[in-house]
């Protein structure tokens, strides 16, 4: 999924020529320690600095002989070494050097992500400043409820998007915590300050108790986050596809030239690329539940979680950012048909009026609410159940005991305009005006 779904450098950064870089710079920063500290010669450092290699093939290989990912990965790099590699891994355990390459390639993948982000928001943003002010129906249950507008339905999903965001970046920081602390966690074989010492050359943290793992409440954390992400996209583009029902059409993602809809029928322009975002946003869910599995370790540490997370990490960060890319083009390519928002406004033929005329009659007629309302509801029953009648406001005014409401009052009653009198201040409440 990662190469058909992911950018250049998210492929890169999955890589193995890029995990055995990341091992190699872990081993050398660690053996720069110990020449530091005088345990290495200048001469054998700068064998093991300047001599230090690896081939992907090569590790492979030997892989397939001694079944062990990190042995291979030494093995080959003592070869190209020489006699100085007997310094290289010293006092380390595998997972020393796994966890901590693990953590710099979510760090930088997360760098990739932040960075596609920001496009998204901003796209977000400018369309919701955009379609501010473009009235539209709001729904609830699906069904006609109250006007809204456009362009506050997208800004309810950019401050998501937002907070998501947030999440996303603490979960990041969360999860930029390596360790060198030995096979069970207690520096038995290195110093607390080697650790250290190739933490910050790495630019990440070091994990304050660990056993021979970084613990995975980390990674679950940070799945959950992405996942979170999806969600929110996915919600967008399940709005957008509702909305772009043939019978409403208020809104349509980009159809683009060239392309097709159906093998069938050669007038479909079907919303493939929210769909998709639906359908991907299910994955991510799933692989937040795998997160949390991983939590559950035997003791100071097996090795159950290590396969799925090669599979769930490159997936889960290469999805997202997919997304994100894919959601931007959406966002920012999206049809809108105004002339089409206004018709749906009035396919209730003033239903969705309701609301307003119930307080007017209420404080004109200075009746009970609870009598109020059987008024405006036996009316609007009236509208559904006849196709071709009146609508609700002729039904309305024509009630000899609503004679007292003027015909003005009625007009402000059905203007989709006087619901929409608070919008600018929700914009100001979210820095937008």
């Amino acid at each position: 999924m990662i190469d058909r779904y992911s950018t250049k450098e998210m492929r890169y950064l999955w890589s193995l020529e890029n995990k055995f870089s990341i091992w190699q710079d872990i081993e050398i920063a660690a053996c720069e320690y110990w020449r530091n500290a005088g345990r290495i010669n200048e001469s054998d450092f700068n064998d093991i600095k300047n001599k230090a290699a690896f081939s992907v093939e090569r590790v492979l290989e030997i892989e397939n002989e001694v079944h062990h990912d990190v042995i291979a990965f030494l093995t080959n790099l003592a070869e190209n070494i020489g006699g100085a590699s007997r310094f290289v891994h010293f006092g380390l355990t595998s997972s020393d050097v796994v966890d901590t390459g693990f953590t710099v390639i979510i760090q930088k993948t997360g760098e990739l992500i932040l960075g596609a982000y920001d496009k998204y928001l901003e796209a977000l943003k400018k369309k919701a400043i955009e379609h501010k002010d473009l009235p539209a129906v709001g729904r609830t249950h699906g069904v006609h409820a109250e006007p809204t507008t456009l362009g506050l339905k997208l800004l309810g999903y950019y401050e998501e998007a937002k907070r998501n965001y947030d999440r996303l970046k603490t979960a990041l920081d969360e999860a930029s915590f390596g360790k060198l602390s030995g096979a069970v966690g207690t520096y038995s074989q290195l110093p607390i300050e080697l650790e250290t010492f190739v933490m910050q050359k790495l630019g990440i943290k070091s994990e304050p108790v660990s056993t021979q793992v970084v613990p995975r409440d980390r990674h679950a954390h940070l799945l959950n986050a992405i996942s979170m992400c999806a969600q929110g996209i996915a919600r967008l583009a399940q709005e957008i596809r509702l909305l772009q029902k043939t019978e409403s059409r208020e809104v349509e993602e980009p159809f683009q030239k060239g392309q097709k809809g159906s093998s069938a029928m050669p007038h479909k322009r079907n919303p493939i690329l929210c769909e998709r975002m639906c359908g991907l946003a299910r994955v991510l869910l799933g692989y937040a539940v795998t997160g949390q599995q991983n939590i559950s370790l035997w003791h100071e540490r097996d090795i159950s979680h290590s396969s799925a997370e090669r599979v769930v990490f490159p997936d889960a960060m290469s999805l997202l950012e997919y997304m994100l890319i894919k959601m931007t083009f959406v966002v920012e390519n999206l049809h809108v048909y105004p002339e089409t928002a206004e018709r749906v406004l009035s396919l209730t033929k003033g239903l969705l009026y309701s609301s307003r005329a119930l307080l007017v009659i209420t404080e004109t007629l200075g009746i009970s609410r609870e009598e109020a309302y059987s008024i405006v509801q036996s009316e609007a029953m009236k509208v559904w159940a006849a196709h071709d009648g009146p609508g609700l406001k002729e039904r309305l005014s024509a009630r000899d005991d609503l004679k007292k409401i003027e015909p003005s009052a009625w007009e402000g009653v059905f203007d989709p305009v006087s619901f929409l009198k608070n919008v600018d201040s929700i914009y100001k409440r979210c820095g937008l005006l």
